[in-house]
């Protein structure tokens, strides 16, 4: 049962009951090297903000004990090919100096929240110097955010350049009429990348008069949701694949997997973690799948954070091909793979996923098959937890197919 509780938690709504996760205690590495009180660095750009306390939240602007360019600390598609260790090095070397503020205090920013804003907008490193009211302890690990580096109090902040913004998110912050929703769709059009974009909302910079800060974990997801759904709404008007697509990709003691079946818009999400994974301190498999039809659903799925990211990579795939299709998309994660690292990580890898060339089949069952001799998890698990499969199958048989 805790393993469960686990799952359905990914150390976010302690449903174990404690006030903390153990099991991203378990995570906390070695400290970086200490740096005592003062820090200068160049800052990737990375601002975090935090959720504990909403509406009062902790704003975090961090930087390595690094001059030059660190823009790669900021970046998750350049992340893929990076050795897990050298990745998580590099983040645990961010230290992050926090000040307080209210949520609404973007609505009309002072100066310092204001040149945050900017740092976070900017298009390359801004250099930094951080005075901390203590020497900066810790790490921080989730499943949304990427890791980062120790924290404690800002005594003093100051930019030591002036952060400049590419043209799009700069637009976007000094208007003031254009709704964030609209502001997202806008600089994903103009090719701005979505971690940026997710750190701009989060920063309170983007929106309409009343614009707020949001935690970051939020504006992760919202940020994928909202691009995935614009997508969505375009690949509905393209025509169905012309059979049934199996892509594979394994790294890290993972392994993705998507078949492509031609439908109408529909899309599942599952994933399975073996004994002592990262979510997963149970003696058994946990596995757990969530999926939408052609019109979405409504409620937030229990799956979490990487439901929306995975969805946001399936559906730049099919707007790329200029086809719709129900798209299955399984992860299976395996002994050795222990660290939370973010939902980037989905996000990348089922990117990289739809851009090798797939195995073509002429029947669902003929994929199906395929996949059995992929998967690790026996396939009748994986049937047992997926709806879609059923659905697809249901209406297969339903055409005498």
């Amino acid at each position: 049962m805790r393993g469960d509780l686990c799952i359905r938690c990914r150390g976010g709504r302690y449903l174990c009951g404690l006030t903390y996760c153990p099991l991203l205690v378990r995570q906390l590495a070695a400290p970086p090297r200490a740096i005592g009180r003062d820090l200068l660095g160049s800052s990737p750009p990375s601002v975090f903000v935090g959720r504990v306390g909403y509406p009062k939240v902790r704003l975090y602007p961090s930087a390595p004990p690094q001059l030059g360019d660190t823009s790669i600390y900021e970046d998750p598609p350049r992340w893929l090919g990076m050795p897990l260790e050298r990745f998580l090095a590099m983040r645990l070397s961010l230290y992050r100096g926090y000040v307080e503020v209210s949520v609404e205090d973007a609505a009309d920013p002072p100066r310092l929240l204001q040149e945050i804003q900017l740092l976070a907008l900017s298009g390359k490193p801004v250099d930094v110097e951080v005075k901390f009211a203590k020497e900066p302890r810790g790490a921080y690990f989730s499943e949304y955010a990427p890791p980062m580096g120790p924290a404690a109090p800002a005594a003093g902040l100051r930019l030591t350049e002036e952060p400049k913004p590419p043209k799009p998110l700069e637009r976007a912050y000094y208007d003031t009429d254009l709704k964030a929703h609209e502001a997202v769709v806008e600089l994903y059009r103009a090719g701005v990348e979505v971690s940026a974009i997710s750190r701009a909302m989060a920063a309170g910079a983007l929106g309409a008069r009343r614009r707020r800060l949001v935690p970051t974990r939020w504006a992760i997801t919202a940020v994928d949701k909202i691009v995935s759904d614009f997508l969505v709404e375009k690949i509905k008007e393209f025509r169905e694949v012309d059979g049934y697509y199996l892509y594979v990709r394994r790294v890290y003691n993972n392994l993705f997997l998507a078949i492509l079946a031609p439908s109408r818009w529909a899309y599942e999400w599952g994933e399975a973690f073996e004994p002592g994974t990262t979510w997963n301190p149970g003696p058994g498999l946990a596995i757990e799948a969530d999926y939408e039809l052609y019109r979405g659903r409504r409620e937030y799925p229990e799956i979490g954070g990487c439901y929306y990211a995975a969805r946001l990579a399936v559906a730049e795939a099919l707007y790329r091909m200029r086809r719709q299709a129900a798209a299955v998309l399984w992860r299976e994660v395996y002994r050795g793979f222990a660290t939370p690292v973010g939902v980037w990580w989905v996000r990348e890898n089922v990117r990289a996923l739809f851009r090798e060339e797939p195995a073509r089949f002429d029947t669902l069952d003929d994929a199906l098959q395929a996949a059995s001799y992929l998967l690790k998890v026996p396939i009748e698990t994986w049937l047992s937890a997926s709806r879609l499969i059923h659905i697809l199958k249901s209406r297969l048989a339903g055409y005498g197919e």
